[in-house]
């Protein structure tokens, strides 16, 4: 199963399901009660700064989209206290994606005051992971707000909304839209400069919302958008046979895991120098090999089968008896099977013992989900105490299929969301966008963002994509966490 079904719809920052009807449905969730903010004062050193902040974990009440009773959202908020509070400073949305799941993982992995610390260890006992501070984090020059879609975490739909008119692309982001211009306007924010983070499908979700923030009648300052593991550019993405640019754009994530597994020829090059290389190889003569099909010449498809070989560690026989062409979920199996191990989905970092014929291997790297789950629920008890809010829901509420356009399904159809993007690069001479992606992440890929950026058409000073190690989930490994704060802090502090 591609990253379009079940598996990482249900309780995982990972889901980008092209709809969810093969999900469980979560039991019902009980109404939750927050009548005033739980606010908790705390101190932190965040890039070499003491800052002191407070933590605001409220409820805000956003009617329906014909005025009625709408949602009931329940975020986490890190502000800025004493002489470092100052109305105009930045603040970030924080959100995962889905659609749709809450946002722990980015809260305990990445941007969170206080983080779980994944050990560089990956068969690490998850019951060893320690909750740590985070120095690494941008509270030195940015307030964060966490939001969480209604049906996740403690976030609920009014009693009698039916929360089918929420599971769409434009209804989910205009939640996330009303809930912006609600906090901001609750805490005298509307000046700030404004920033989304989004994880996965949430950068579908930021790509819709920055459009209709930057419409909006009264201006919200926004300034710019990050976009991680993105899911904007899914037509790329689906690796059809007779869609060839999804093996070429597939070809860096295959190379960067079979590196890590000691499967790769780098020929004594360092990584990054090896990878502009095979990125060369990639877009010149495999897509040209690709694109004559069957029409190649026989020696000429021995040729690439050989460097694909270099490049990927699966025999140069197996890409000429494929057509040169092998899916990311057949890598995960092929790569080490000789070891009856599978890669993992998420992150091809972690293996774990293949599946019998026939059947499907479990995901390893499921193991990081699951742990800043944990995490979250003792840090929200013990620090932020929440008290008994309910229950905290990770699991994905979509039971039915989720809109991604209006109308019909088509076969012609397209889901053009880089293309609100581009309306607000139009419009908005102050906007920027940075693009992040971890180099074995199998689902959202490096190359996919490369290929989504080269062809969108924005402004070359305003956008720029950058890779790090690990998977979907890059920040559980702490130096592409500490590279990627400091990439976002860059990001923020620039000048417009």
């Amino acid at each position: 199963m591609s990253i379009f079904g079940r598996g990482l719809a249900i309780g995982a920052c990972l889901a980008l399901s092209l709809g969810a009807a093969n999900a469980q449905p979560a039991p019902p969730l009980a109404p939750v009660t927050l009548e005033a903010p739980v606010v908790t004062q705390h101190r932190g050193v965040f890039n070499s700064k003491t800052v002191a902040y407070e933590a605001r974990v409220e409820a805000f009440d956003l009617p329906g989209p014909e005025g009625g009773p709408g949602v009931r959202l329940v975020s986490t908020a890190y502000v800025a206290t004493g002489r470092t509070a100052n109305p105009e400073r930045p603040v970030i949305f924080v959100f995962n994606g889905g659609p749709i799941s809450p946002s722990p993982y980015l809260h305990m992995g990445a941007f969170g005051p206080k983080r779980l610390a994944v050990p560089d260890e990956l068969s690490a006992d998850p019951a060893s992971f320690k909750i740590v501070d985070n120095p690494y984090t941008v509270l030195d020059v940015a307030d964060l707000v966490f939001f969480d879609p209604a049906g996740t975490g403690f976030s609920r739909f009014a009693e009698g909304v039916d929360p089918q008119t929420y599971f769409s692309v434009e209804a989910d982001a205009r939640q996330l839209t009303d809930f912006v211009v609600a906090w901001s306007k609750a805490h005298g924010r509307e000046a700030s400069p404004k920033y989304l983070f989004g994880e996965s499908y949430g950068s579908i979700r930021a790509a819709v919302a920055v459009n209709q923030i930057q419409k909006l009648p009264q201006d919200q300052n926004l300034r710019g958008a990050v976009f991680m593991g993105q899911a904007m550019n899914i037509v790329e993405y689906v690796q059809r046979p007779q869609n060839i640019i999804s093996y070429v754009v597939s070809l860096p994530t295959l190379a960067a895991s079979a590196w890590w597994h000691g499967k790769a020829d780098l020929k004594g090059q360092d990584f990054e120098a090896w990878m502009a290389e095979m990125r060369t190889f990639a877009r010149t003569e495999y897509l040209t090999a690709l694109a004559q099909g069957d029409d190649l010449d026989p020696a000429v498809r021995a040729a690439v089968a050989q460097k694909l070989e270099a490049y990927s560690g699966i025999p140069a026989a197996f890409y000429v008896e494929n057509n040169l062409r092998i899916t990311k979920e057949r890598f995960r199996v092929e790569l080490l099977k000789d070891q009856g191990l599978t890669l993992g989905m998420a992150d091809a970092r972690y293996t774990g013992p293949s599946a019998p014929a026939g059947q499907r291997a479990a995901d390893p790297s499921r193991v990081l989900p699951e742990a800043l789950i944990a995490a979250f629920e003792v840090y929200a008890r013990d620090t932020l105490r929440v008290g008994d809010l309910g229950a905290y829901n990770t699991r994905s509420p979509v039971t039915a299929g989720w809109r991604y356009a209006e109308g019909p399904a088509s076969p012609f159809s397209d889901y053009p969301f880089m293309s609100p993007v581009s309306e607000v690069f139009a419009l908005n001479p102050d906007f920027r966008v940075l693009m992040m992606n971890g180099h074995q992440d199998t689902q959202t890929t490096t190359g996919a963002m490369d290929y989504g950026l080269a062809l969108s058409g924005w402004p070359k000073e305003r956008a720029q994509a950058l890779s790090y190690q690990g998977g979907h989930m890059a920040y559980s490994v702490e130096a592409s966490l500490a590279q990627m704060m400091a990439d976002v802090r860059a990001f923020v502090t620039a000048a417009p």
